[in-house]
């Protein structure tokens, strides 16, 4: 490895990811031409990621590490005020980190969509998936002190384990490929990821890079995550597996201690330059992920903050709107409905702790408040939405999107 002469022993580059050639052993589509049976024949090349875990961080320009710097401190403001306040912004916030990572797997659905997966009403997959994902978010924040590799697959299995439960609890246990490819083969794909058998190792070395304590936080980050989906260990849901490691070293790390900050909603805004990142990084060229990290940290920072406004001022009208009295049940749904603006008497009567009635009761007194709206028009299994908070959390999602 090259080395920097005004810094001696510092490496100036990373080991570029190279290739070894497999053999083909797929089967073929029936349906294929012969043309394409043919070309999907023979070996392929399958990527050989270098091993890290002991490697110096190399040199890095000043602007890259000073942006670096900059997007932790903000990172560690933004959890400590808003972790100050006395709203149920975690969840909040969780939630649209899970909604960001997840569209950028081109997973998209509306707030009241996600919502509804959440009280188990009818719901598409792409937001039963998000709620999925979701569930790895809190698994990465609550086992991030523990973080494994049992605990990374702990992380992929919440987000298949209904739809896909087959591709969870292991390491992938065949070839995958990213893009193009002819039929039912990696050739000609955009990038093949190691062969599987040489998963298990590879994850075991990231493992522990990433808990280390001896690197900048934010690079050592960046470059886990861009190892992670160059390894691509499962056979689905690797990017959004990738992105709770992302948090779950931040909490690890000490950056955040009260929030999930929504770094995927700041990486949505250039999807094309995190990706062409990715690919750097596995030529070699660790800046292009760090830089991208850190300015998706920083624009998460102000779109975080935006969200909090929003909702801040969404609960101060409604403390002005509600004719329920203090201690309520009416007044006690409020703070339930800024992390679950869809609900129903049973989540509600759950969350307060009391019976079914009088919990519809608290629901009617804000209906007529006119803070919460009847779905539909049926008079059985009734849920409800608190529009404000929705119309919050997809505008949040909006102004990430603006940037694509």
């Amino acid at each position: 490895m090259a080395t920097n002469k005004k810094n001696s022993g510092v490496p100036t580059s990373w080991p570029s990811t190279t290739s070894e050639p497999r053999e083909w052993h797929g089967e073929t589509d029936d349906a294929q031409s012969r043309r394409a049976s043919l070309r999907a024949r023979g070996p392929y090349e399958a990527a050989i990621p270098p091993f890290i875990a002991k490697l110096t961080l190399p040199h890095l320009d000043a602007d890259t590490m000073v942006e670096a710097e900059d997007a932790l401190v903000g990172l560690g403001r933004f959890d400590g005020e808003v972790g100050s306040i006395a709203a149920p912004f975690s969840a909040i916030l969780l939630r649209s980190e899970s909604a960001a990572s997840s569209e950028i797997e081109q997973l998209t659905a509306s707030a009241k969509s996600i919502a509804l997966a959440e009280l188990g009403r009818g719901a598409g997959q792409n937001s039963r998936l998000i709620v999925g994902n979701v569930r790895a978010m809190e698994a990465a924040v609550r086992m991030a002190e523990d973080l494994d590799a049992s605990t990374i697959i702990a992380m992929q299995a919440e987000i298949l384990r209904e739809d896909q439960p087959e591709h969870t609890a292991h390491w992938r246990t065949r070839q995958v490929w990213i893009g193009g490819g002819f039929g039912n083969s990696p050739h000609n794909a955009s990038f093949v990821p190691p062969h599987h058998e040489r998963v298990g190792d590879l994850m075991d070395d990231l493992v522990e890079f990433a808990r280390r304590t001896d690197l900048p936080a934010l690079p050592q980050i960046a470059i886990a995550h861009a190892q992670f989906e160059t390894i691509h260990p499962f056979p689905d849901g690797n990017g959004r597996t990738g992105r709770a490691l992302v948090q779950a070293m931040l909490r690890r790390l000490g950056v955040t201690n009260n929030v999930t900050v929504p770094v995927s909603a700041g990486l949505l805004r250039d999807t094309r330059g995190y990706f062409a990142a990715l690919t750097e990084y596995r030529a070699g060229n660790v800046q292009p992920i760090i830089q991208s990290f850190s300015r998706a940290s920083s624009d998460a920072i102000i779109d975080g903050r935006q969200l909090v406004a929003d909702l801040t001022h969404v609960r101060a009208r409604w403390d002005e709107a509600t004719s329920a009295r203090t201690g309520s049940a009416g007044r006690r749904l409020l703070d339930v409905l800024q992390r679950q603006p869809v609900i129903d008497a049973k989540l509600a009567a759950h969350e307060l702790g009391i019976d079914s009635r009088n919990a519809q009761n608290g629901i009617d007194r804000l209906v007529d408040d006119g803070i919460l709206t009847q779905i539909g028009s049926g008079s059985r299994n009734r849920a409800y939405e608190a529009r404000e908070v929705l119309t919050a959390l997809d505008r949040f999602a909006a102004r990430a999107r603006r940037g694509r």
